[in-house]
């Protein structure tokens, strides 16, 4: 185990966030944030560039050894980035909370550093890929499997946020 890795209640994977970028078009990363502990594990997710991303769930509560998926959203853009290259970052932090937690009962202050609270970070640095490195195979149809793959992966993520969201009402 590296250094430090201990520390974290909570990995994420990946560690960057990777966005396709094309002119006028949304491109989406998703993270999957797990929770390592035997609590309940409160999280948040912050960017520097707020306008420009939209992040769902960007606050919730995991239970012990629990995991969310995370999608994040980069909103169509107008221009490109100077040399494609993105200083934003995300910032994830996390907590130890009471069980039973709900994240709506989660105080105002439940993330902020001045507060006696034990708040972990996790920094998330974010690149731009351009649409033909992406691919980069040079086959013609290579486009056409990509965005193929790329709904059956929305599709999915879409069955397993439903999933979930099923199971928390029955829990509740």
């Amino acid at each position: 185990m590296p250094a430090g890795e201990d520390k974290q209640l909570i990995s994420v994977h990946p560690s960057d966030l990777k966005f396709i970028f094309e002119l006028e078009k949304q491109s989406f990363c998703d993270l999957k944030v797990v929770n390592n502990t035997e609590n309940h594990v409160a999280f948040k997710v912050k960017t520097t560039s707020p306008k420009k991303y939209f992040v769902r769930p960007n606050t919730s509560v995991l239970q012990p050894g629990d995991s969310c998926l995370i999608r994040v959203t980069l909103q169509a853009q107008r221009e490109y980035p100077p040399d494609m290259q993105c200083k934003d970052k995300f910032l994830l932090q996390s907590t130890i909370v009471p069980p039973n937690t709900d994240v709506d009962d989660l105080p105002a202050d439940t993330f902020n550093k001045e507060s006696s609270k034990d708040i972990r970070e996790c920094k998330l640095k974010v690149q731009y890929i351009s649409p033909s490195a992406q691919g980069n195979s040079g086959d013609e149809g290579s486009s056409d499997s990509n965005s193929t793959l790329q709904q059956l992966k929305e599709d999915r993520d879409a069955a397993v946020r439903k999933t979930l969201h099923l199971q928390q009402e029955v829990v509740c």
